[in-house]
């Protein structure tokens, strides 16, 4: 049963920020809800999460409308928003304990505290203040107490922005592990973190679901075309690089080598090689890769 989202519509005066979103999550699944910045992915978190209501549509979390009985989905929900927000004077076992009481008795909060802090690593720092924590141990803190009170589901917004690759390591594994026991809705725009942890892909933009799937399927169902990353030995023109034949998108990584794009069945490489004899280059290192969910994501996103 878990999440079912119906029809949703979402109004700010006259912008729609969603329009008649619908989609279905089952226990278990670990979700990744993709979609460029104002797409309506925080509305739709914050509507299931019972923080603001829908204009239109109907929410249900296990059974339980999110408008009618929303006190019985927050008991089974556990939410971090973007904006992780934290008591930063309080000690990090003090804040669990206090934001446990609120929704158990005090013997309840004082044990599943002790589960929290295990959980999420949290025991060399829980008698720091949470103001004293690096970027990483606080959104430890945040996941802690969403978790706090053993919610069903779990949505968390945007959780990893701001981490360090290490923190971003230990954070992704956590999650991981959650979600093979929870329903976890994720939201973020590192497409690599998707593709690590998430069984099913939603994409939204401007209000509407465009997409919804696993990452396999949708690389399948989409001419993504083919990426070329490729090293000279000595600066190029862009411009006569772009005249190439086939190639419809490139640009320039910070390591030097260019990534080319080029339809599905267009292969450049023997042009770049020519190119290369013409203007007497060395390709020093030339790799072909798959279409992947960011150019997934560019292709059901950007505006034409």
């Amino acid at each position: 049963m878990s999440i079912i989202v119906d029809s949703i519509s979402k109004l700010y005066g006259e912008q729609k920020a969603l329009d008649e979103v619908s989609f279905t999550v089952k226990p278990g699944q670990v979700i990744g809800f993709l979609g460029p910045n104002g797409a309506g992915k925080s509305t739709m978190m914050k509507i299931i999460s019972c923080f603001i209501p829908q204009s239109s549509g109907t929410v249900t979390v296990n059974g339980y409308d999110v408008s009618s009985q929303s006190l019985e989905v927050r008991r089974m929900v556990g939410y971090l928003p973007e904006h992780n927000p934290l008591y930063t004077d309080m000690y990090v076992k003090e804040f669990l304990e206090f934001v446990g009481r609120i929704q158990m008795s005090k013997a309840d909060a004082i044990q599943s505290t002790k589960r929290m802090i295990e959980i999420t690593g949290l025991g060399v720092e829980q008698h720091k203040k949470i103001g004293a924590l690096s970027k990483g141990f606080r959104q430890r803190v945040g996941l802690a107490q969403a978790m706090i009170h053993n919610p069903e589901v779990l949505i968390l917004d945007e959780p990893t922005t701001g981490l360090d690759p290490n923190q971003l390591v230990e954070i992704r594994s956590l999650i991981r592990n959650i979600g093979k026991e929870k329903t976890v809705i994720l939201s973020t725009h590192i497409m690599q973190e998707v593709e690590a942890i998430c069984d099913r892909v939603l994409i939204i933009n401007k209000g509407k679901i465009v997409a919804d799937d696993s990452t396999s399927v949708l690389r399948k169902q989409l001419d993504v075309g083919n990426v070329i990353l490729v090293e000279f030995d000595k600066e190029v023109n862009e411009v006569q690089l772009s005249r190439i034949k086939g190639v419809f998108g490139l640009k320039k990584e910070k390591d030097g080598r260019w990534r080319i794009e080029s339809a599905s069945d267009t292969d450049i490489r023997q042009e770049l090689f020519k190119f290369a004899v013409d203007h007497q280059l060395t390709v020093m290192a030339l790799q072909k890769e798959e279409g992947n969910l960011e150019s997934v994501f560019r292709q059901l996103t950007v505006d034409k």
